[in-house]
């Protein structure tokens, strides 16, 4: 019985024990559990955190003694650590998992100094304080609150370090800027043969060689300025897709009107690169680092020029590479290039989606909390590529500027189409009060400069292929062959006839068969019992000829050919159908146009080099001043270049001088302009260069069929004055980004 009962007992004793832990667990995992869903309200955009109140004007916060930086969190917390407290901080020892540790520097929700929380305090409206103040009071206080966030933004990207994140979005802001370089040369490698399908005339063809600048005109100037109010990535993300999209489109479609619609889509899309990348990519760098990497980033816009000729000369003159549906679709090769060409824009799509926005401008527009989230990805990415991953980041305040944006009360019975309205109208007027500010009496005198200076080194920039083609029409027709008076009877005419002039001619009983016409002029002409059969010309007319009995059977010889011609007794039988094209360039011509724009483009590598590496040390004016005169005299060279060769090596060198000059022009503006009016400024000032850059073709095209000196005389004097120009600028080199 005894020992029944010390059994008893001993299992009641248990059974307690038991039921202790069981309890003593189930409030440990409650906390657990608690602390879970702690973590996971507290992501960043949905924090709410309670922060310091400012004490003095050093910055010193109270707080409990302790607590690193003076953080103390909110009173919820608080209390459920003062129960882990009275639980005998089992949680710090037994089955604490790794991701609840809280180390120095954990964002943990970081105290402002601009907000202290108090409810009658600067940015608050308290009992009795007037609900509206002095526009000029909020200006004054937004001007000093970009100061000093730019000074303290330039001492955390120091500590930030130059590493694996910056060189992470050299690479994808990069394919952003050699999809750009892609699209200056798609529509030139193209022409030759979309005019076959496309029935181009020569207008068509120029305007569709138009249409890409223009498209990336107002592309330039529209999302430089959204990216000023949406952010960069968001921005650049758009624009992309739709060059993207655009770029497929225009591959398939059939039509002229078409393609030339979607290829304006895609340089809309593609013209807010430039502005948007060289911004997006300087605020992630340090002073000392910033006018080497910028230039090192230009780099791009070469490897797309190259990457264009390539696919060009590897792609457009395979036909084999082609198919149709009837006689209504056709996909030939030069479509394929097309299509390849779209890759480098969906690449940076792709990658551009696991980069972050730009810290910068969430600090402009007040949200301190996601820059800071950012700063310290980009800290610890490069602390633990250098193998320091212990470094944390000290960094627990950062300076966010005053918004001044008015606040529209939309309601809740406005329908959706209404508040997108109403939204799109306020972006339009934040948009255009930018574009504004910057012609504004403190940027004013800077924007007018930089507006001449920006459009000096366009005006030649389409020169390169335009005066190789007209070097090749000057040799070509050097070689123009001239017959005068022959009198031909019962010839047979089965080869090809090119490059000849045949004046005063006569042509009795001769057969013109199975042949191909290339600039072939008669004039003056008889021809009396003739045959034409199956003839295919291009750039080939007869004037002031007579026929006699003449028939023409399959051919393109339509009536247009024969100017001011008389027709007796002629027919015309089964005309061929197609395109009624002026000229058509063959393979050679084609090849050595790719080949041309290949050693260009490649000619521009020492160019990027030599400025990369010395645009920090001898500072940006002087680079962009000594690039432009070192390019005006260079440029001048070029009138003497009389033969092929000698003008493409000319070509080269001007190249490969004039791009130094491009790339200190990128990291002036970069430079000159604040933060929140950078890409606005970028986007005008680019959208200028390419008006520089249509106005240019168009003096080119004018002067060079009298003499191809005055284009490249009013290229050099262009040069000389932006040379000039330039060094009334300020001179950034050294100072922070504003």
């Amino acid at each position: 019985m005894e020992d029944d009962g010390r059994y008893r007992d001993g299992r009641s004793d248990f059974i307690r024990g038991a039921k202790d832990i069981a309890k003593v667990a189930k409030k440990q995992v409650g906390k657990k559990m608690g602390r879970g869903a702690d973590k996971m309200a507290d992501e960043y955009t949905k924090r709410s955190y309670k922060r310091f109140e400012e004490e003095d004007d050093d910055d010193d916060y109270g707080g409990a003694p302790g607590n690193d930086a003076g953080y103390h969190r909110n009173d919820s917390r608080a209390a459920n650590d003062e129960d882990e407290d009275a639980a005998g901080h089992s949680d710090s020892t037994e089955g604490h998992d790794e991701d609840d540790e809280i180390y120095e520097g954990e964002y943990q929700g970081i105290p402002r100094a601009d907000s202290g929380g108090k409810p009658g305090g600067a940015d608050g409206l308290g009992a009795g304080q007037a609900p509206f103040r002095d526009l000029s009071a909020y200006e004054a206080e937004r001007r000093k609150d970009q100061e000093e966030l730019a000074q303290q933004y330039e001492t955390i990207l120091q500590e930030c370090g130059h590493g694996k994140f910056q060189w992470t979005l050299y690479f994808v802001l990069g394919l952003a800027l050699m999809a750009d370089g892609v699209e200056i040369f798609v529509v030139g490698f193209v022409l030759p043969s979309a005019e076959k399908d496309m029935c181009l005339s020569e207008p068509n063809k120029g305007m569709l060689g138009l249409i890409v600048y223009l498209g990336m005109m107002v592309g330039a100037f529209v999302w430089g300025g959204m990216a000023d109010r949406i952010g960069r990535r968001q921005t650049l993300l758009i624009s992309l897709s739709i060059n993207s999209v655009a770029a497929f489109f225009s591959s398939f479609v059939q039509g002229y009107s078409s393609f030339l619609f979607c290829r304006l889509a895609s340089g809309v899309g593609i013209g807010g690169s430039i502005p948007i990348v060289f911004s997006y990519y300087s605020e992630f760098l340090a002073q000392e680092k910033r006018g080497e990497h910028l230039s090192w980033l230009c780099m791009f816009w070469m490897i797309g020029g190259i990457y264009a000729s390539a696919m060009a000369w590897a792609i457009i003159p395979h036909y084999g590479w082609s198919f149709q549906m009837g006689s209504a679709y056709q996909f030939h090769s030069w479509r394929v290039f097309v299509l390849v060409c779209a890759l480098p824009s969906v690449a940076a799509i792709c990658a551009l989606t696991t980069m972050p926005e730009s810290p910068r401008f969430f600090l402009e527009n007040g949200k301190h909390d996601e820059a800071w989230m950012i700063l310290k990805q980009v800290h610890d990415t490069n602390m633990r590529a250098k193998g320091y991953p212990e470094r944390v980041f000290s960094v627990t305040t950062i300076k966010t500027v005053k918004q001044m944006d008015e606040l529209v009360d939309m309601g809740e019975s406005l329908a959706w189409h209404q508040k997108w309205r109403m939204k799109l109208s306020a972006l339009f007027h934040q948009v255009r009060g930018n574009f504004l500010a910057i012609f504004s009496p403190e940027y004013r005198r800077t924007t007018y400069m930089m507006m001449a200076v920006w459009a000096h080194p366009h005006l030649h920039i389409n020169y390169r292929n335009d005066m190789i083609k007209y070097l090749q029409k000057q040799e070509y027709s050097s070689r123009t062959k001239t017959f005068t008076q022959e009198r031909m009877e019962h010839v047979t005419f089965n080869f090809t006839l090119e490059n000849q002039v045949h004046k005063k001619g006569q042509y009795f009983n001769d057969k013109f068969m199975n042949l191909k016409m290339k600039s072939m002029v008669f004039e003056d002409s008889l021809f009396e019992e003739c045959y034409f059969e199956d003839i295919t010309s291009s750039n080939t007319f007869f004037k002031n000829c007579t026929f006699i009995a003449t028939l023409f059977y399959n051919t393109d010889l339509f009536k247009y050919r024969l100017i001011n011609s008389r027709l007796i007794n002629s027919t015309f039988l089964h005309n061929k159908e197609g395109c009624l094209l002026s000229d058509v360039s063959d393979d050679n011509n084609a090849y050595m146009v790719y080949f041309v724009s290949f050693l260009g483009t490649l000619a521009v590598l020492p160019g990027n080099i030599v400025s990369a590496l010395l645009m920090d040390k001898i500072g940006r004016l002087r680079m962009l001043a000594g690039s432009s005169v070192i390019s005006c005299v260079s440029c001048f060279f070029l009138s003497f270049g009389n033969s092929e060769s000698a003008m493409i090596a000319l070509l080269c060198l001007f190249g490969g001088i004039s791009i130094a000059s491009w790339n200190a022009l990128d990291v002036l503006t970069v430079e000159l302009y604040p933060s929140d009016k950078r890409c606005t400024a970028f986007g005008f000032l680019n959208a200028l260069c390419k008006l520089a850059a249509v106005l240019g073709i168009s003096i080119f095209t004018s002067f060079v069929g009298i003499t191809k000196a005055v284009p490249i005389l009013f290229a050099s004097g262009a040069l000389a004055a932006g040379s000039f120009l330039a060094l009334k600028l300020p001179e950034t080199r050294g100072q922070v980004l504003q």
